[in-house]
C-alpha cells in the first residue's frame, strides 16, 4: 500500500459532496475546489507523524480546510486521542482512509479554530502543589529519584520527626510537625516509612530510616519545630 493507493477513496469522498478534485496542485496531494468556497486541501501520508503536521500546517497558509489523511492512527486509545487533541489545537481535520477493495473515508474532526477551555480543577492543584511544596527539589526534565511532590515532603517531616522522638501518636505527630494530614500520611503508609505500633501510635519503618537518607539534601531543607 502507497500513498498513492488512499487517494482515490478521497476523491470520491469529496467529488460525492460537490467539489472538484485534483492532486499534487502546488505541492499539495489532494485540492478540493467547490465554488466560491475556500479549498480544501488534503495530505496524504501511510502514518500519523511530525512530517504529517508539519505538512498541514504549511497548507493553512493556503486555506483554513486542511485535513491531514492517513489509513490508522494506531498505538493504542491513548495515542488516538493525543492525536486528536493535537490537530484539534491545531485547527486542522483528520481523515481515517481505507483503499480499494473496501474503500472508505471517515471524517474523525473537521478543521476549526481551536478555543481551549480552562480546567480550572486541574490549575488548582497545580497551584497547590506549587505553592505547598518546599524549596525546588526536582530537577525539571526527569530525575532518576522519584518527583519530590508536596505530599512527599510531608511524609518525610512525619518520618523525621519519629526518628527523633520513637513511637508517637498521629495527633502528635500533626500537632508538632504541622503537618495537617499526618494520620492519613502514617495511616496510608503509601511509601511503606511507618509501622503502627498500636492503635493510633507509630514508629519509623527501616524503609522509612533508608528514605531520610535517600532524601537528605531534601530532608535539610525541611523544618521540624521543637
Amino acid at each position: 500500500m502507497q500513498e498513492t493507493d488512499l487517494y482515490p477513496p478521497v476523491k470520491a469522498f469529496l467529488e460525492a459532496q460537490g467539489y472538484e478534485v485534483k492532486g499534487e496542485i502546488q505541492d499539495c496531494d489532494v485540492v478540493a475546489i467547490r465554488g466560491d468556497e475556500l479549498p480544501v486541501i488534503v495530505e496524504l501520508k501511510m502514518s500519523f507523524s511530525l512530517a504529517l503536521v508539519l505538512q498541514g500546517v504549511a497548507r493553512q497558509g493556503i486555506s483554513d480546510d486542511v485535513y491531514l489523511a492517513v489509513p490508522k492512527l494506531g498505538g493504542g486509545r491513548k495515542r488516538r486521542q493525543s492525536i486528536l487533541g493535537l490537530c484539534r489545537r491545531l485547527g486542522l481535520g483528520l481523515m481515517l482512509v481505507r483503499s480499494a477493495p473496501n474503500s472508505f473515508v471517515d471524517v474523525l474532526l473537521d478543521p476549526g479554530v481551536y478555543a481551549p477551555k480552562q480546567r480550572t480543577a486541574r490549575k488548582g492543584r497545580l497551584l497547590r502543589e506549587f505553592q505547598h511544596r518546599v524549596g525546588d527539589p526536582s530537577m525539571g526534565g526527569g530525575n532518576k529519584r522519584p518527583v519530590m511532590t508536596a505530599y512527599r515532603q510531608d511524609a518525610l517531616r512525619c518520618a523525621m520527626l519519629l526518628r527523633r522522638d520513637g513511637p508517637t501518636k498521629a495527633a502528635e505527630v500533626a500537632k508538632t510537625t504541622h503537618v495537617l494530614k499526618a494520620a492519613s500520611i502514617l495511616q496510608r503508609d503509601v511509601y511503606g516509612w511507618f509501622e503502627r505500633v498500636k492503635r493510633g501510635i507509630y514508629q519509623l519503618s527501616p524503609k522509612g530510616e533508608a528514605a531520610l537518607e535517600t532524601w537528605a539534601d531534601v530532608v535539610s531543607g525541611l523544618e521540624l519545630p521543637d
